[in-house]
């Protein structure tokens, strides 16, 4: 089985006081933009367009099945969200983008990000196995949905979310969810307007 690299460069405004972290992104053949959470079935941007507007459909092109990568972009610029995962190198033990069969080879080195994020006190984990693999590289305990624990890393101290899977093979409703990363975001000081 061949190692896969990621993809995507670490999308880190200089502002960025969220650092939310996946697993790894799915094949190149699910995306429907170049960006995080690119696969159409992902709720994230649902998600985030809940919180943001009231409107799951926000972050939607209309009458088209992919989502508007300059306005998730700009959001994330405005509410100070970084964006990337937690391995940088795995081996897709099925050819799909389950999680499930996801070995990661390289975890992220979370350090050398926050070096690139003097503002973030709050790192989110968006699902199991990227809860997992920053419990293994950080030391820090194992977390349920919702929950979240006080550390140190890099220097400083950090406030680490664990939220509930966007992926669809996580039956939840996309509202439900969203209840989850609004805390996470009020922890961190909330909506900016």
């Amino acid at each position: 089985m061949d190692k896969e690299s990621h993809p995507l460069a670490p999308f880190l405004p200089e502002e960025a006081r969220i650092l939310m972290l996946g697993s790894f992104p799915p094949p190149a053949k699910r995306w429907c933009m170049d960006f995080f959470y690119p696969n159409w079935t992902n709720d994230m941007w649902r998600i985030w367009g809940t919180i943001a507007e009231g409107d799951k459909n926000y972050f939607v092109c209309p009458g088209e099945k992919r989502f508007d990568k300059e306005r998730i972009e700009r959001f994330c610029r405005k509410q100070g969200i970084a964006l990337y995962d937690t391995a940088e190198e795995v081996v897709r033990l099925k050819n799909n983008a389950s999680d499930n069969f996801l070995q990661v080879v390289r975890p992220t080195d979370i350090a050398q990000l926050l070096e690139r994020l003097p503002l973030c006190r709050t790192i989110i984990v968006t699902g199991q196995k990227s809860a997992e693999t920053l419990q293994a590289a950080t030391g820090c305990p194992p977390l349920q949905v919702g929950e979240n624990v006080e550390t140190e890393l890099a220097g400083r101290k950090l406030k680490i979310w664990r939220m509930p899977s966007s992926s669809r093979a996580y039956p939840r409703p996309v509202e439900w969810k969203a209840e989850y990363y609004k805390k996470a975001l009020d922890s961190a000081g909330g909506m900016r307007t």
